[in-house]
């Protein structure tokens, strides 16, 4: 439904759909855009769609999408199925049993073993993440650095729309196994206040922004307590700027969404949205701009992030771009990552090599406020690697990679050096350089890998 509105913050009058309309793999035919492809190509979108999450919106549909230009879009590209995102004999055998109109047991079974080959829970997040209170474990929560807590909102395991790339892909396929979920807000907060040395807590999902904010205040008021003073950063994972900035600005309880953000900063918190863009277009509508001015006169920041992707955004022009975009709108630009060993890795993958140069030259291009870009890094199972170059060293090439975040802290801005590798794309397929068995912090990680039974 497409209707005049006028936000009580502004003058400015937005037509926009206000009314959250979502497809997923069993309405795809109830897009009208994708009528005018061909019936071979939404075909292939139903294979993909039945082994990844699939799911859009209205407003990306009708906003963000050139349909003039498919399916090179990059926003199609981000939010659409594509055939390369299984490997052909995967793609034949899903295939093979829609065309066969098998039973729907069938195709969830073939899907599953499909799903298993992709890596769901990439760096060890199921094994060596989860935090222990009173000797139980925190299932809905994860504390893999010193400083910071992640903590997964069980209303908030699904987004508005699904990037295809996503690392988080496994929370969205209905394995309860496979998902992180938490509804316990006092867990949460006795959790904290045991841990002092935590400073920083990470709500994500999925997107916490799917949530009413009376959810979100269940999770977030406590925080004010005296005895959560040292949890002094709360930063909050979202794509909502993004797939509905409607959240922060005509949504009906957008209003007391802000009034929850003001008050927290207003309690001594630093509040983080952690945005999460893809491309300088995702920032391009009215009511988007709309939505990030209202989010920041709550005095809340905006940090921006996103990973190198094939068909995405593999172009130093388009980060730079994106880059001087957020810098014009006060957003910071946080993290470069490379994209991660999982989900449909093989079809956006880029070169650990081509990654570099894409970051810096890209870096080249704007001035030191949008240096704020780190990157580009590896969450890896060790930690946070950045990649800081490639060069020659005693006769050898080698990537000269940083710790950026570590399991053990002293590892923290730590150097050290992997054999140069043209066709690596992760962390996992770098070896150590100048003839080394083992990187410095190699017989370290075993350990902690075999204490958590990974």
């Amino acid at each position: 439904m497409t209707q005049l509105i006028k936000t009580k913050t502004s003058d400015e009058v937005f037509t926009r759909n206000t009314k959250f309309t979502v497809y997923t793999e069993r309405q795809l035919d109830r897009i009208e855009p994708l009528q005018s492809l061909t019936p071979e190509q939404r075909f292939e979108m139903r294979v993909v769609a039945n082994v990844l999450p699939f799911r859009v919106n209205q407003y990306v549909i009708d906003e963000l999408i050139d349909w003039t230009n498919i399916p090179a879009d990059p926003i199609f590209q981000l939010t659409f199925p594509q055939r390369g995102m299984l490997a052909p004999e995967d793609y034949d055998r899903m295939a093979d049993v829609l065309q066969r109109e098998a039973e729907r047991s069938e195709v969830q079974a073939v899907a599953n073993e499909i799903r298993e080959k992709l890596n769901p829970h990439p760096a060890g997040q199921q094994e060596m993440n989860v935090p222990m209170l009173d000797g139980e474990p925190l299932p809905g929560m994860q504390h893999k650095y010193r400083e910071t807590v992640l903590f997964f909102p069980s209303q908030g395991q699904v987004c508005h729309t699904y990037c295809t790339f996503c690392f988080r892909w496994a929370q969205f396929i209905g394995d309860k196994e496979l998902r992180f979920a938490s509804n316990e807000a006092d867990t949460l907060h006795r959790y904290l206040a045991k841990h002092k040395e935590v400073s920083d807590l990470l709500l994500t999902g999925g997107d916490p922004m799917v949530m009413k904010t009376h959810h979100l205040k269940g999770y977030l008021d406590g925080l004010m307590r005296p005895e959560l003073d040292h949890v002094q950063n709360i930063r909050i994972g979202t794509k909502s700027l993004t797939f509905w900035p409607q959240r922060f600005v005509t949504d009906p309880d957008a209003d007391e969404l802000l009034k929850l953000l003001r008050r927290l900063v207003r309690g001594g918190k630093h509040v983080a949205l952690m945005a999460h863009f893809n491309h300088w277009r995702e920032m391009e509508t009215p009511i988007v701009r709309e939505a990030i001015r209202r989010i920041q006169a709550t005095g809340a920041i905006i940090r921006a992030q996103a990973p190198v992707v094939q068909h995405i955004n593999d172009d130093p022009d388009v980060w730079a771009r994106m880059w001087r975009t957020q810098v014009g709108l006060g957003i910071v630009p946080y993290y470069m990552f490379v994209e991660r060993d999982t989900g449909a890795k093989r079809y956006f993958e880029v070169p650990l090599e081509r990654t570099y140069k894409i970051y810096r030259e890209a870096i080249q291009q704007v001035s030191g406020l949008a240096r704020t870009a780190r990157g580009p890094s590896m969450s890896a199972g060790p930690g946070k690697v950045e990649i800081q170059g490639i060069t020659e060293l005693n006769g050898e090439k080698v990537f000269v990679l940083r710790f950026i975040q570590g399991r053990n802290p002293d590892w923290v801005q730590r150097i050290f050096f992997a054999k140069y590798d043209p066709e690596a794309t992760w962390f996992d397929d770098l070896v150590p350089a100048f003839g080394e068995e083992k990187f410095f912090f190699t017989d370290e990680y075993n350990a902690m890998q075999e204490q958590a039974g990974a």
